[in-house]
């Protein structure tokens, strides 16, 4: 603030999310962006400089997914909006909000194609690509308009990026005028009381229930574990709905809804309650079986209405939040008690899935191994070997405590930056792991800098496979010569160590351990390389 009482506008921005309850703000600062930075000094937003603007916005997403609340990019024009594109489409495929700031010409300037730095002919067209929303802001009088349209998403919509973009001019106008109270949170709905009161008379009929869950009902664990308690239901869940119930549950299935004896489970049903998930290809169809089997009869919850219209026809389509809803339907079905021998029928789909080819012991053994070393951990995946069985065979101690890029966006890089986001946002007793590959590590490896010098002590377990293996393996059975896919790597311990981490070479599940163990007590980011030969005892199954 200046000597005078002026604000300017990209002052009362910061003001204005930090009511919001934004704490944290990604961003690496440019000429054009210099005046958003003006109130941050003064404000208790932390500001976390990555390597990259990918980096930064791959760190909000993870800042998300683990503490179920948005952070900030701050971005320059241009380039920084360019850079961050692929994390925003990872972050919309998953429905993860995030709030992405941007610089942008001056209003006069705008679509004037006259050569200006970092000139876009329309660079929110490019945002919206990508986002539930982009807006230019054209005078600090929208300010606490926009921002209230993009937590109202966040809120009570399916979430996503929103992207606001600044004019250079606009940033520096005086808001003074402009309250920094921000408008009231929009509540989200339930579904339809009609449409709750057929779903319970259906549910109450039903013999052989199953619960469907997607990232869409996380927020809302505690009602479906009672809900399916209620039901005696078996529960699906999708890889953003890991954890919803805790391991071992009697009725957690685990698995996958890819998986042939999960679906065998969910055919033989005669009522599938699906919630908050989209029956997309990569949570159903990762092993390209098919379309799923058509259910006897299906409900499906969602807050998104189109949603209900794409992928799976439903019987009874109801539109609302996950946790409002099943808060409602559980008030419905007060007093009722299913017995659907739910727990039977899981036991017996837990025994075929462990007998399906696409069961490795090798890396369910690795699996257990950070469980028992490192309990109630988040692991944060990419898109590497490991991460693909991880779908099916690793189980999360809780809700958001396991996420990564392998499905929805697909991307590479992304498991170490968003592993810090997600440091930055949890108890610093929860260890924090990222799972990646050494061809997606050389995507975003420079971000361990960052970590460095922010002190997120997150651990890096890097599967070295040498090079696209995957993709390698995928082209020799398609009968095409590998070509692309043999790439050098760099020595990761040196390089690490070079960046200020701890680092070393593990070769066995016992040294794994005892890296784990030391690595957990440490003050800065620990990468530990895994040859691959070395935790696996064969071939693994070309599913791919």
């Amino acid at each position: 603030m200046s000597n005078d009482g002026a604000v300017s506008c990209g002052e009362r921005l910061v003001q204005i999310l930090e009511a919001y309850g934004i704490d944290t703000v990604f961003g690496i600062p440019g000429n054009h962006t210099v005046q958003l930075y003006r109130g941050l000094g003064n404000s208790r937003i932390r500001h976390i400089s990555p390597r990259h603007e990918q980096g930064a916005a791959f760190m909000a997403d993870g800042y998300a997914r683990a503490s179920g609340k948005p952070a900030a990019c701050f971005l320059i024009s241009g380039p920084g909006l360019g850079n961050a594109i692929t994390p925003m489409i990872q972050a919309l495929a998953d429905s993860i909000p995030m709030l992405v700031v941007t610089a942008v010409a001056a209003r006069a300037e705008l679509g004037m194609g006259e050569g200006r730095l970092h000139e876009v002919p329309d660079q929110s067209a490019m945002a919206r690509q990508c986002s539930r929303f982009s807006h230019t802001l054209m005078r600090p009088d929208e300010l606490p308009k926009v921002l209230a349209r993009a937590f109202a998403v966040f809120d009570s919509a399916r979430p996503g990026p929103v992207h606001i973009q600044i004019p250079m001019d606009v940033i520096v106008q005086d808001a003074a005028h402009v309250s920094p109270r921000p408008w009231p949170r929009v509540c989200p709905p339930a579904a339809n009381a009609g449409g709750l009161e057929e779903l319970a008379d259906k549910l109450r009929q039903a013999r052989k229930p199953v619960l469907l869950l997607g990232g869409g009902a996380v927020a809302a664990a505690p009602q479906m574990q009672v809900l399916a308690e209620t039901l005696a239901a078996p529960v699906v869940n999708t890889v953003n709905a890991k954890g919803i119930l805790p391991p071992g549950h009697p009725l957690l299935v685990g698995g996958s809804p890819s998986l042939s004896a999960v679906r065998a489970l969910v055919a033989e049903s005669d009522l599938v309650l699906a919630i908050g998930t989209e029956f997309g290809e990569t949570d159903y169809d990762m092993l390209f079986l098919g379309d799923m089997p058509e259910p006897a009869w299906l409900a499906r919850i969602d807050i998104d209405p189109a949603q209900l219209c794409r992928n799976q026809r439903s019987d009874l389509a109801l539109c609302g939040d996950a946790r409002e809803s099943v808060a409602s339907l559980l008030g419905i079905l007060d007093g009722y008690r299913g017995d659907s021998g739910g727990a039977s029928r899981v036991a017996q789909t837990r025994i075929a899935i462990r007998e399906e080819r696409h069961w490795n012991q090798d890396i369910q053994a690795l699996f257990d191994l950070l469980h028992s070393t490192l309990p109630g951990l988040c692991l944060v995946g990419d898109s590497t070997l490991p991460t693909y069985y991880a779908v099916w065979q690793y189980e999360a101690s809780s809700a958001r405590r396991y996420f990564h890029s392998a499905t929805g966006g697909g991307t590479l890089g992304y498991a170490l930056p968003a592993a810090m986001g997600a440091r930055r946002a949890l108890p610093s007793d929860v260890p924090v792991l990222a799972l990646i590959g050494d061809g997606a590590a050389q995507f975003t490896f420079m971000e361990l800098a960052s970590a460095v010098q922010e002190q997120l002590p997150i651990i890096v377990l890097l599967w070295n496979n040498n090079g696209y293996r995957e993709i390698r393996e995928g082209m020799l059975a398609s009968g095409i010569k590998p070509v692309g896919v043999d790439i050098d790597a760099p020595d990761f311990v040196a390089a690490a160590t070079a960046l200020g981490c701890h680092a070393q070479q593990v070769d066995s599940l016992a040294s794994l351990a005892a890296a784990l163990s030391v690595a957990n007590g440490r003050d800065r980011p620990t990468l530990l390389e895994l040859p691959e030969d070395s935790f696996l005892s064969g071939p693994v199954d070309g599913w791919y």
